[in-house]
């Protein structure tokens, strides 16, 4: 599917970037694209579990944390972190809606 991804290196996941507008595509094309996003999708709370661990580690390192400098490098890790948990909630949910209006066509 090279060519209708792009592997964005802050969320860790391919993300579709396609080209031309989704009827342009044809159906085998689009059963092909919707396939592949789906395996993709499939592994975002995978994803999110794993940043969720790394949070989770950062927290426990911040209590413990005196340096003020450090204590502020590990807010905005975490805080990385977390947005990069809600985007990807952002593309597991709102694609949901996106695959099944694309499947009734």
């Amino acid at each position: 599917m090279e060519g209708y991804f792009f592997h964005d290196a802050r969320l860790g996941i391919p993300l579709p970037s396609l080209e031309k507008d989704w009827e342009e595509y044809n159906m085998m094309t689009q059963q092909e694209i919707l396939l592949h996003w789906e395996a993709i999708r499939g592994q975002i709370p995978d994803r999110i579990a794993s940043l969720e661990n790394v949070i989770n580690q950062k927290l426990a390192q911040l209590s413990d944390e005196s340096d003020f400098m450090q204590s502020c490098r590990l807010n905005n890790e975490i805080a990385e972190l977390a947005s990069v948990i809600n985007d990807l909630w952002i593309w597991y949910r709102s694609s949901e809606d996106t695959i099944e209006s694309k499947l009734e066509q």
